[in-house]
């Protein structure tokens, strides 16, 4: 497995990464959602990777991914992805993140926009929740493991009718929701504790597509129509899911984020 070795000798962590096509090709990065890993861009991989090189990623805390040591913030997830694409010597990418990964990606388009293509911000708002619930839930996995966030897990991250259609793939998620490390997730959940962008999101000048679950209750479609308000010229992409849409409406989801890259 391809390892990233990112920061200074203090802060210094391994970035477990997977690319994916031709190097030639314009590079697009996938960001994951908390609680994921990069193996929940599964269903959009290949065929993104016949017109770009991917790269995909583990948060830090997240799958193969070191996790931070102590708080971890959005600035610190944004710079990661900097130091992942100078390690791979990489100039610009155009970014996708979903949920969290769509919070650094916002970071990334008001603080790196000299990195930034093309920015798609999926599931995702400029505040994600209210602090004290991100404190509580860190708390709760710090002290009790991941059980209980993975069995509440499938009612956020998708509808009834998909939980009854494919329960097969909700419990390929659940179980990687499972199997993360406690103190990785909860450095994340501290991060989204105090990430606020609601005051840089229209410092954005990327081209930017943002894509709504219709039934997401976690960053809902009016979180989404905030955030078209006032990053300069974003476009916006309904699509029928929930909360993790590139999974949920897999097809629909890659049509949408392939017509805004290859525009």
């Amino acid at each position: 497995m391809p390892f990233a070795e990112i920061g200074d000798h203090a802060t210094r962590i391994r970035l477990h990464y997977r690319t994916d096509g031709s190097r030639s090709r314009p590079c697009v990065v996938l960001s994951n959602s908390l609680g994921t890993d990069l193996g929940m861009w599964h269903a959009q991989v290949d065929r993104l990777a016949a017109d770009f090189f991917v790269v995909r990623y583990d948060t830090r805390g997240h799958g193969q991914s070191d996790s931070a040591r102590g708080p971890a913030s959005i600035e610190d997830l944004g710079r990661d992805v900097i130091a992942l694409l100078d390690f791979l010597d990489i100039r610009k990418a155009s970014f996708c993140g979903i949920s969290m990964g769509g919070l650094t990606g916002q970071w990334l388009g008001a603080h790196a926009a000299y990195r930034i293509d093309r920015l798609v911000l999926a599931d995702t708002a400029a505040k994600i929740g209210a602090a004290a619930g991100w404190n509580a839930r860190a708390a709760q996995v710090r002290a009790s493991g991941m059980d209980a966030v993975a069995d509440n897990a499938p009612a956020r991250w998708f509808t009834p009718g998909f939980i009854d259609r494919e329960p097969g793939k909700v419990a390929r998620m659940v179980a990687t929701l499972r199997a993360q490390d406690a103190e990785g997730y909860a450095s994340c959940c501290d991060a989204l504790a105090h990430a606020d962008l609601r005051e840089s999101a229209g410092q954005i000048t990327a081209p930017t597509l943002l894509v709504a679950g219709e039934f997401d209750p976690v960053t809902t479609v009016a979180d989404a129509e905030w955030l078209r308000e006032r990053i300069p010229g974003a476009r916006m992409s309904l699509v029928p899911a929930s909360h993790i849409s590139n999974v949920e409406a897999e097809a629909a989801f890659t049509r949408a984020v392939l017509d805004f890259l290859l525009a």
